[in-house]
């Protein structure tokens, strides 16, 4: 158990948050995670990446003894000596996104739509070639009726003249919650997940498992699909300096940028109280 005065468990986004803009963890990072291990705080990596991205997470926050990815849909209990556990697998029906994408683009125009419908190992996502996209070697050109033919864990959209912060608001004018869940995580798409999926909804599963509280929580994040677990946990709300204004607005306290190791600079002073 951890000491008096610390929170019993500790998420933190990755892009954006853990890892730098060189999409590299420093191992200043990864030897204060150890220490918080170490102190008895269970550790969550809480991330938009899904479960075909899991060893470069677990690359990227080794610590991690639950890993809460595709914004909350796929959540993996790591502890378990014989192997992981998968605790949670939301899909999003085919039959919803079709609905979902023909209402958005009455309302918007034509969108460039990405499905993640794989969990293997750096599957790819499966849609429309948009040279904007910045991880074109983990993509595969689609027709629509591909993607739309089977059940996903996640679907992106964008426009070429909305910007993604407008989609956003847009489509969650349109789209009630009941029907998915929505968000940005700054890629300039916005996000797309069954309805009830979100970080928050994620590290419930997580807490459930290990019998922790909500208010016992510090969480970091930088961007609105980090929001949802702002909005959840209780201990503290950590934005780095980086973060979307939204984010900020909502945090307790703001670190140093991600680049400055600011998630590892704000845990190594908590442990040191």
């Amino acid at each position: 158990m951890p000491r008096p005065g610390l929170p019993k468990l500790i998420a933190t986004d990755l892009d954006g948050t853990l890892v730098r803009s060189d999409n590299t963890v420093s191992a200043y990072t990864h030897q204060v995670l150890d220490r918080v291990r170490a102190a008895g705080i269970p550790v969550v990596g809480a991330t938009g990446r899904g479960p075909r991205l899991t060893e470069l997470t677990r690359n990227d926050i080794r610590a991690a003894d639950f890993l809460v990815m595709a914004g909350g849909g796929w959540v993996v209990d790591q502890t378990d000596p014989i192997g992981p556990v998968v605790l949670r697998d939301e899909r999003l029906r085919s039959e919803v996104l079709t609905e979902l994408l023909a209402t958005l683009e009455a309302e918007v125009g034509p969108l460039i739509v990405m499905v993640e419908a794989a969990d293997g190992h750096e599957a790819p996502l499966w849609g429309d070639f948009d040279p904007s996209w910045p991880y074109p070697d983990r993509f595969e050109a689609r027709s629509r009726t591909e993607c739309l033919s089977t059940d996903v864990i996640k679907a992106f959209a964008r426009t070429t003249d909305h910007d993604v912060d407008v989609l956003l608001a847009t489509a969650r004018r349109i789209i009630s919650p009941k029907v998915a869940s929505l968000t940005q995580a700054g890629l300039g798409y916005i996000e797309i997940s069954p309805p009830g999926v979100d970080k928050g909804t994620g590290l419930d599963v997580v807490t459930q498992a290990l019998g922790v509280d909500p208010a016992e929580v510090l969480v970091f994040g930088d961007m609105p699909n980090d929001l949802p677990m702002f909005e959840w946990a209780g201990w503290g709300r950590v934005a780095v300096a980086n973060a979307h204004p939204t984010v900020r607005a909502l945090a307790d306290e703001v670190t140093l940028r991600n680049d400055d190791d600011g998630v590892a600079i704000f845990l190594d002073q908590l442990l040191s109280r």
